[in-house]
């Protein structure tokens, strides 16, 4: 659709198109709901498949289940899958769901304001306005990239780019270089430009634990049987789930079981790194998973060439020409390359967001901390829906999975409030409150806040706001159907319903109100 032609009013807009905004442009296509709209600030679908172009940019999580369950891609090449085939995969998605007529390209949601009165979103993009009865935002976690606060930073006078801005333009041959972070895609981009770039300072401030990555090509029998004999594929993907579900333990419960990770960690430093003043540098001093495991067989053997020096003084500014660090010494550059992450939990896209009386989403964040019922739903927000919202990232499996899981539930949300004639919901408070009481009781067992690290999965209070603390397949049960009992419902005629709870809803395990330590089913995942 061009952007020319924003409609006036529309019944779902959703705004982002990654994996988050075509799986719910699909579903809710699917579910016979015509009347809606994607708009995307960027030029095409893929998200962060789309923007993060990096040298050996590729995905950390098994082809197989890094992909809609609908839509089986039989064209992977590999066991892990790069980028170039991530965002045509997507593409394809999108061309073969017959729902591009209804995507805006090159358009970004300025502001969206709640009108009470007319029971409607309000939302200004840069194409017009436009009202909406439902708005979700599936504009993700990792789409704003995080620039680091150091001391004259703006006046380096050479070349600067976030990792996820790839400047494919400016020729690294023979350039003094630096890279900023250690993180999942700085382990990607230094073995790539190491060997073409003329001198590499590599800038750590914590060191990552680092797996081998067990990635091959795929035989060519086996993409014939991907092809021709879908259900192989299906077992392939079924076998890397659950392998994927027995590591939950070792997250959130039992942290010794990841002693094994551990020991193939130590030894992937040992193999890839000769001085034993470097592998020292390069050990952690934490818990394993306390931050992001990653995985790579290229990252250590990069840090040991000669051209490449790993820094870990810690740095106190950046002058015109170079970065300093705290012993004073100055390093001259040519190139700063930034690789220190999004704002995730300082979601950018709340603080367009305005809902009941006048509150802005990221003031209310800030002030209560980054919350919402299932992941998906906030008080005070009516008829706002995240896709990837707080406490719904994951450690361990793939994030289209939970995608799935929300897209289905806020499809089936948008059905009972068409079936209903509700004209606004939004999550009863003390039932919001009791979900994520229990949340973040169950969060403080787990690795990532008892495991001795500081990691963007926590916010500035220390509040773990980014990750989910249980089983993928109990996050599924739990959305598995809209739970209309759980919010506050206003029908056309401005009367409240008073909604029953299904006797089933008042003795489950997933009543978010009974906070019981029932999750028998994980414990054995």
């Amino acid at each position: 659709m061009d952007s020319t032609n924003l409609p006036e009013h529309v019944r779902v807009l959703v705004v982002g198109a990654g994996f988050g905004g075509l799986a719910m442009a699909i579903k809710l296509d699917e579910a016979g709901e015509r009347d809606f709209l994607v708009i995307e600030r960027g030029p095409d679908v893929g998200g962060t498949w789309r923007d993060n172009t990096y040298p050996g940019a590729a995905c950390d999580v098994p082809s197989q289940l890094y992909s809609y369950s609908f839509a089986p891609n039989p064209k992977w090449s590999r066991s892990f899958s790069p980028q170039p085939e991530i965002q045509a995969y997507i593409q394809e998605v999108a061309e073969r769901s017959g729902t591009l007529d209804r995507f805006v390209f090159e358009t970004n949601m300025d502001e969206a304001v709640w009108d009470e009165e007319s029971h409607h979103w309000r939302v200004r993009t840069s194409a017009g306005e436009i009202t909406a009865e439902v708005l979700v935002s599936a504009a993700g976690a990792l789409s704003d990239p995080k620039a680091p606060d150091i001391e004259g930073f703006d006046s380096f006078e050479g070349e600067v780019f976030h990792s996820a801005r790839w400047n494919h333009d400016h020729d690294l041959a023979g350039k003094r270089v630096a890279i900023i972070g250690t993180g999942a895609s700085s382990i990607q981009i230094v073995p790539e430009i190491a060997p073409v770039v003329g001198h590499l300072d590599v800038y750590q401030r914590t060191a990552p634990w680092v797996i081998p990555r067990n990635d091959r090509d795929y035989t060519r029998l086996e993409k014939l049987a991907f092809k021709h004999v879908p259900k192989i594929q299906s077992v392939y993907r079924r076998a890397i789930y659950w392998g994927r579900e027995m590591y939950v333990p070792a997250f959130t419960r039992q942290p010794k079981l990841a002693l094994p990770a551990k020991k193939m960690a130590l030894a992937n430093i040992r193999k890839g790194i000769s001085d034993p003043e470097l592998r020292a540098k390069v050990t952690p001093d934490y818990q394993i998973g306390c931050k992001r495991i990653l995985i790579s067989n290229t990252w250590y053997p990069a840090l040991d060439r000669d051209n490449v020096e790993l820094v870990t003084g810690g740095i106190t500014k950046v002058t015109p020409s170079g970065i300093v660090t705290k012993d004073g010494t100055e390093r001259d550059v040519d190139v700063i390359i930034v690789a220190t992450g999004f704002h995730t939990t300082d979601l950018p896209i709340a603080g367009q967001i305005t809902g009941r009386g006048g509150v802005r989403l990221a003031d209310h964040f800030a002030e209560h901390g980054m919350q919402a019922y299932k992941g998906t739903t906030v008080n005070g927000y009516p008829n706002l829906f995240f896709v990837v919202g707080p406490n719904t990232g994951l450690g361990h499996s793939s994030m289209v999975f939970m995608i799935e899981s929300q897209a289905d539930y806020i499809t089936d949300a948008v059905s009972h409030l068409k079936t209903h004639g509700v004209v606004s919901a939004e999550p009863k408070p003390e039932i919001q409150k009791a979900f994520t009481d229990d949340l973040q009781k169950r969060m403080q067992r787990t690795v990532w806040s008892a495991g001795g690290c500081a990691s963007w999965y926590l916010d500035d209070h220390g509040r773990n706001v980014t990750l989910w603390p249980r089983a993928t397949f109990t996050f599924r049960r739990l959305l598995s159907s809209f739970d209309a009992e759980s919010y506050e419902l206003v029908a056309n005629d401005d009367v409240r319903v008073q909604s029953v709870p299904r006797a089933t809803d008042i003795t489950s395990n997933d009543n978010p109100a009974n906070v019981a330590d029932h999750d028998k089913e994980e414990a054995t995942a």
